[in-house]
């Protein structure tokens, strides 16, 4: 086939997980969709028929002890480019999968960190860890101390005590 056609099949064959993921989270269709390893396999697939059609002696020596020079000289060959290409968009989606899952799963938001999975996978990962450690470390704990001086109010009022004004100490 044509690495041409295979690379920019590949390129266009992400973009709808990446769009429904990022404009449409809570729709039941994606949540369908990204359920589905389907997208993995087909790519898992497309990489394993590019590296075995990329691989020689020479470049299985370099992968083998890896040099920075060797693997320079090595990504200056298409086949080896759009070998490597093939692995960026694939860990990248999985990455993105990952923080759409734990989205949905905690409540966090990820539209950011989804588009800067898009475009640069580690940095939407690291992002995403930011996001949930200061939703966790901020967020969460004004939250509860809100909803704890809620129940304390209402524990007061239901045994006929008047609650405290804003401004008077306990």
């Amino acid at each position: 086939m044509n690495l041409d056609f295979l690379f920019n099949a590949a390129n266009l064959f992400v973009l709808p997980f990446w769009f429904l993921m990022i404009l449409l989270p809570n729709w039941g269709i994606t949540r369908k969709v990204m359920g589905s390893v389907l997208p993995f396999v087909v790519l898992a697939g497309l990489y394993i028929y590019l590296f075995a059609n990329s691989l020689d002696p020479d470049s299985a020596q370099s992968f083998a002890n890896p040099q920075l020079s060797d693997l320079a000289r090595l990504f200056a060959d298409e086949r080896v480019t759009a070998t490597g290409w093939i692995h960026f968009l694939v860990m990248d989606l999985f990455v993105g999968r990952w923080i759409y899952w734990e989205g949905q799963r905690t409540g966090v938001w990820t539209t950011h960190s989804l588009l800067f999975c898009l475009f640069a996978g580690p940095i939407g990962l690291l992002s995403h860890l930011a996001t949930q450690a200061f939703r966790q470390t901020f967020l969460t704990r004004s939250t509860s101390t809100v909803a704890a001086s809620t129940v304390e109010e209402s524990r007061s009022t239901a045994s006929g005590a008047i609650p405290d004004s804003p401004g008077e100490p306990s």
